[in-house]
């Protein structure tokens, strides 16, 4: 893997509350994270498109009320190829300039849900004919859990290269040399785009373990140990959780990492935290004027 440091790019994920309160909590959230004036926020799209009008919703609202990059996610699950025309349509209008293109998940309760296309690569060629938008793609250092060998989950990623994608954010990881061997096959293979590393502080343990076994992300064996050590203890794991993220970003910035992509799971701390320990950049986000709200997609 090369050590040239190329520009970094920090990003941070949200996901599309559910409730009243969550939206109330959100809006918090946003506004605390606002000043360090990432590069993009992504707002991530439900299995099967549950949250397709929430994350709408919500990638709006971030909009109207900031002067964030918003980049939305589309999937081709539960989307027909005229919703996703119509998706693309409304960013645009709005001022969205990139989104992130993803295959998505079937629900096990809908396994029949509308399918635009059949995988990420054909949704990411189709978002480049479209126009207008640049495009990040997901990719995964430990492998996709339904890939059904690791040459078939790179042949794949590189597909979504090869049709246009501009980026790739990866899967959390807790291991870091899964990713630097990932860099390695992908550069082999010929793809040149930036790999932004995903970081998710692991400062809920039972959450995170649950996700992780659900996405295939390993979690190394003294860490669920020490985790587990602190499981009465929320405030010593978030703790530990924080130190650990903090660390994991430092390695892989100084090996050369072109940014770090924060999943904040809707929460402001953590992040701030870990952002001031890495010594990374604020500049105080001006609020956006107030102006007509967006009006829903359908």
């Amino acid at each position: 893997m090369s050590t040239q440091q190329p520009s970094r790019g920090f990003s941070l994920e949200f996901f599309p509350p559910r409730t009243d309160a969550g939206r109330k909590r959100f809006g918090k959230v946003v506004q605390k994270l606002a000043p360090l004036s990432p590069s993009f926020v992504s707002v991530t799209f439900g299995a099967g498109g549950s949250t397709r009008e929430g994350s709408y919703q919500t990638a709006s609202e971030i909009v109207r009320t900031t002067e964030l990059e918003v980049t939305p996610h589309l999937s081709c699950i539960g989307s027909t190829v005229d919703q996703i025309a119509a998706q693309l349509e409304t960013y645009r209008t709005i001022g969205v300039r990139r989104v992130v293109a993803l295959r998505g998940d079937v629900p096990e309760d809908e396994p029949n849900l509308p399918k635009a296309f059949d995988y990420a690569n054909e949704l990411v060629a189709y978002i480049r004919q479209f126009g207008g938008f640049e495009i990040s793609v997901a990719c995964y250092p430990e492998f996709h859990p339904e890939a059904s060998d690791p040459n078939t989950d790179i042949d794949n990623f590189v597909r979504k290269v090869e049709a246009g994608a501009d980026e790739a954010i990866t899967q959390y990881f807790y291991s870091n040399d899964a990713y630097y061997r990932f860099v390695d096959a992908v550069r082999a293979r010929g793809v040149d785009i930036p790999i932004v590393p995903g970081l998710m502080p692991m400062t809920d343990f039972k959450q995170v373990a649950r996700f992780s076994q659900f996405c295939g992300a390993d979690i190394p064996r003294f860490v669920r140990m020490r985790m587990e050590a602190l499981g009465e203890d929320p405030k010593g794991q978030k703790e530990l959780g924080i130190e650990l993220a903090t660390r994991q970003a430092e390695e892989l910035l100084s090996q050369g990492a072109p940014g770090v992509h924060f999943y904040t799971l809707n929460r402001s701390e953590p992040t701030l935290r870990i952002w001031s320990n890495l010594g990374l950049p604020r500049a105080e986000a001006r609020p956006r004027a107030a102006g007509p709200r967006p009006q829903p997609i359908h």
